[in-house]
C-alpha cells in the first residue's frame, strides 16, 4: 500500500504566502482569451506615435518599391505600414501597427474608400508576414505579454497567428525570423550561408544589404529572388536601364559600322569585278583582230 507523502512546511508555507492576486493574475494569463473579429470602431482613436528613427519608414518603403517594380504585388495583394491590424480581445478592441505587413489576398474596398485599419478575417486573409524595425529605444518587439495592452510577439503569434514574424535592426543588421510550428508558437528560423531565408507566400528571399540609398547609409532589407538577382529599387533599375541603353546603342553602332564594312567591301569586290570582266572583253577583242 501506497503511503500519501505529506508536503513539507516550507512548501506549505511557499503556497499559503502566494498573494490571491497573483494566483488570479497566473489564472488570467493561462486562460484562453475571447477573440472577436471586428472593424475598428469608427470613434476608435489610433495612436498617435512619432515615427522612432528615419529608416523605418525607408525600409519599408524600399520594400514596397521593389516588389512593386518587380511586378509582384497582384491588385488584391497589400503591402502597409503603420497600420492598425484590429482584433478585439476580452472585449476590448486592440490594435498594433507594425512598420511593415503583407497581405496575400484581401478583399477589396469601396471606391474612394482609404483604409485606415486592417481586420483579419473580415478584411481578407491573414497577414503571410509582419516585420518590426528596431530602434534605439525598446519598443516591446519580444514582449509576450498575455493581459492588456498585450505585447507584440503574443499578439502576432497567439492571436493574429500570422505565419512569418521578422525583427530587423537596421543598425547592425541584425536579422531574425520565426515561422509558426504545427503548435502556434514562433519558432526562430536559420538563415542560409548568405544570411538570407525564403518566404515561400512570396517565393522570395529576404536578407540584408549595407548600402545608402536616398542618402542614407545603414543596413536594409532586400529581397532577392529564386535566381538569387536582387529586386531592383527604382534609382537601380533607371541605373541598369540606362547602362541597357548605352550598350545598345554601342551595339547598333557596332552594327551600323559592320554593315558600312560590308557595304564597302560588296562595292569593291564589284568593281574588281566589272574591271576583270573589261579585261577578259579586251582580251577577246585582241585575239579578234589578230586572228
Amino acid at each position: 500500500m501506497t503511503q500519501a507523502i505529506a508536503p513539507k512546511a516550507n512548501q506549505l508555507e511557499s503556497t499559503s504566502s502566494v498573494q490571491p492576486e497573483v494566483l488570479k493574475a497566473i489564472a488570467l494569463a493561462k486562460a484562453k482569451p475571447e477573440i472577436v473579429w471586428e472593424k475598428l470602431p469608427a470613434n476608435f482613436i489610433l495612436p498617435d506615435d512619432p515615427v522612432e528613427s528615419i529608416a523605418q519608414p525607408l525600409l519599408a518603403a524600399a520594400l514596397n518599391e521593389s516588389l512593386q517594380l518587380a511586378k509582384l504585388l497582384p491588385s488584391e495583394a497589400i503591402v502597409a505600414s503603420n497600420m492598425a491590424l484590429v482584433a478585439k480581445i476580452d472585449r476590448k478592441t486592440i490594435v498594433k501597427a507594425p512598420d511593415w505587413f503583407y497581405v496575400a489576398k484581401a478583399y477589396p474596398v469601396g471606391k474612394n474608400v482609404i483604409r485606415r485599419s486592417y481586420s483579419p478575417h473580415l478584411d481578407g486573409d491573414v497577414p503571410a508576414i509582419v516585420m518590426e524595425f528596431l530602434s534605439e529605444e525598446e519598443t516591446g518587439e519580444y514582449s509576450t505579454r498575455p493581459s492588456f495592452p498585450y505585447g507584440k510577439m503574443y499578439f502576432y503569434e497567439q492571436i493574429l497567428q500570422i505565419p512569418i514574424y521578422v525583427i530587423f535592426d537596421p543598425a547592425d543588421g541584425r536579422l531574425e525570423i520565426r515561422k509558426l510550428d504545427p503548435s502556434g508558437r514562433y519558432e526562430i528560423q536559420p538563415l542560409d550561408e548568405y544570411g538570407k531565408y525564403f518566404i515561400d507566400s512570396l517565393e522570395l528571399y529576404l536578407g540584408t544589404w549595407h548600402g545608402t540609398r536616398l542618402e542614407q547609409t545603414f543596413h536594409w532589407l532586400r529581397w532577392w529572388g529564386i535566381d538569387d538577382r536582387i529586386l531592383f529599387w527604382g534609382s537601380e533599375k533607371a541605373a541598369q536601364d540606362s547602362i541597357s541603353i548605352e550598350i545598345e546603342k554601342q551595339r547598333a553602332e557596332v552594327q551600323h559600322q559592320i554593315a558600312q564594312e560590308e557595304t564597302q567591301r560588296a562595292e569593291t569586290e564589284k568593281l574588281r569585278a566589272d574591271e576583270a570582266e573589261q579585261e577578259i572583253i579586251r582580251l577577246k577583242q585582241l585575239l579578234a583582230e589578230k586572228a
